[in-house]
């Protein structure tokens, strides 16, 4: 996914240096998430649960 050190199609990572490792290892955690059919249906699965700020105020 990297096309250069730093700068990807979209302008590029401008955080501090030493957050630089994090990032890379949330990149390949959430690139192995995307891929894992299990993980999508527990995702949705759980964001279907959470109530929404929406609700009909009767009069």
């Amino acid at each position: 996914m990297k096309t250069s050190m730093y700068f990807g199609p979209f302008g590029g990572q401008y955080v501090p240096e030493t957050l630089i490792p994090a990032l890379d290892e949330l990149e390949e955690a959430f690139l192995a998430s995307a891929t894992d059919s299990s993980f999508g249906e527990e995702l949705l699965t759980l964001l279907t649960c959470i109530p929404g700020t929406l609700y009909q105020a009767s009069r």
